[in-house]
């Protein structure tokens, strides 16, 4: 059985995500005779196409097609076409989409490639239309896209977060398996944090999508503790509270998940997700995480339980303070970590993704 995986770009938690689905279905032992070819984009700077190709498995191959985020009629077009030849060479059984990019080229190309036995999925990875930077008029249109794609050329949805399932139902066909993490191989980097003063802290580029300026006003609120942002980006001018770090990026997994496990609280400020990599990573190093009330924070989170999620600034007060005891910290982290065990860990939800293939759902 082929599987293609169609993304537009390898960034940010998608790059994890991809590394693990690599890693995983290029093991002879977990591949069940799936071979697994992943297409993709190294438009954006970001994407180094020399280090995916070096650090994900052997055993699974790679394309390269020329894709843009952004809508644009010149560009996704030669994009579609290059797909279908691409497509057309590989003959696969199965094609699964990944963001909304792929999403709308891939399902286009397949109907294209005339092959009416090619099965296809696809993951949002967050809708389009959850964004809260976008008027509501953008939003309705992402949604029209959305629904009208699947009506017209099909496909299945395979959900990576509750709250996205729930969405995806009402848009056509779909399926729940969860984003999951190597939570043994994370936790392994676990150690107790001794810092002198409570520092708070997250994973992430500097974009919109993160919030920066939001990270960066509760840095001010907050000047008696530490911040840092674990990762750089092009809005990293927007985090100029004095009590802030930015670390830049760093050229390894392993020198990321230390310095995540030097903060003592995880901190995610998104303005939408879809169910994010980095805060199931500060779970499974058993940290507490404050995040926003959106889709995806609240499908990783347990509000009171592993963590708390919050609407407004003035919320992070009570939070704070109750997470400034490191008794508190040490029960919220220790039901993270269990939440990982329970719903979040890779080999789980990956040999479920694989039975999906395997059975046709």
């Amino acid at each position: 059985m082929r599987v293609v995986h169609v993304v537009e770009a390898l960034a940010g938690g998608v790059t994890t995500y991809f590394k693990d689905l690599s890693n995983f279905f290029g093991a002879v032992e977990n591949s069940k005779g799936i071979e697994t070819t992943i297409i993709y984009s190294d438009n954006r700077k970001e994407v180094d196409s020399e280090k995916v190709e070096n650090e994900f498995s052997h055993g699974v191959d790679f394309v390269k097609i020329n894709m843009v985020r952004e809508f644009s009629v010149v560009n996704d077009f030669i994009s579609t076409l290059k797909l279908i030849k691409t497509l057309k060479k590989i003959k696969p059984d199965i094609v699964h989409l990944h963001s909304s990019k792929a999403g709308v080229v891939g399902r286009i190309a397949c109907f294209f490639v005339f092959n009416k036995k090619i099965k296809i999925y696809y993951t949002p990875h967050g809708y389009s239309f959850i964004r809260t930077d976008i008027s509501s008029f953008s939003k309705k249109i992402y949604w029209f896209i959305e629904k009208n794609i699947q009506f017209i050329f099909g496909g299945t949805t395979i959900a990576c977060g509750d709250t996205e399932y729930k969405i995806a139902k009402k848009i056509g066909k779909s399926i729940l398996n969860r984003n999951g993490i190597s939570v043994n191989e994370i936790n392994q980097y676990y150690n107790k944090p001794e810092n002198d003063v409570l520092t708070i802290g997250i994973v992430a580029r500097i974009t919109n999508a993160r919030n920066p300026v939001l990270f960066n006003n509760i840095a001010l609120r907050y000047p008696h503790y530490n911040f840092i942002w674990i990762g750089d980006g092009e809005l990293n001018y927007k985090l100029n509270a004095p009590n802030i770090k930015i670390t830049g990026w760093f050229m390894d997994t392993k020198s990321v998940l230390i310095e995540l496990n030097n903060i003592d609280i995880y901190l995610q400020t998104s303005l939408w997700e879809g169910l994010p990599i980095a805060v199931l990573e500060a779970m499974a190093l058993k940290k507490p995480v404050i995040a926003t009330n959106v889709i995806g924070n609240k499908d990783a989170v347990l509000n009171n339980e592993t963590g708390f999620l919050f609407n407004s600034i003035e919320e992070l007060d009570n939070y704070f303070l109750f997470l400034s005891e490191e008794k508190n910290r040490i029960i919220f982290g220790e039901k993270a970590l269990e939440r990982c065990y329970a719903f979040f860990d890779k080999n789980k939800n990956f040999s479920s993704l694989s039975s999906i293939y395997i059975n046709g759902l």
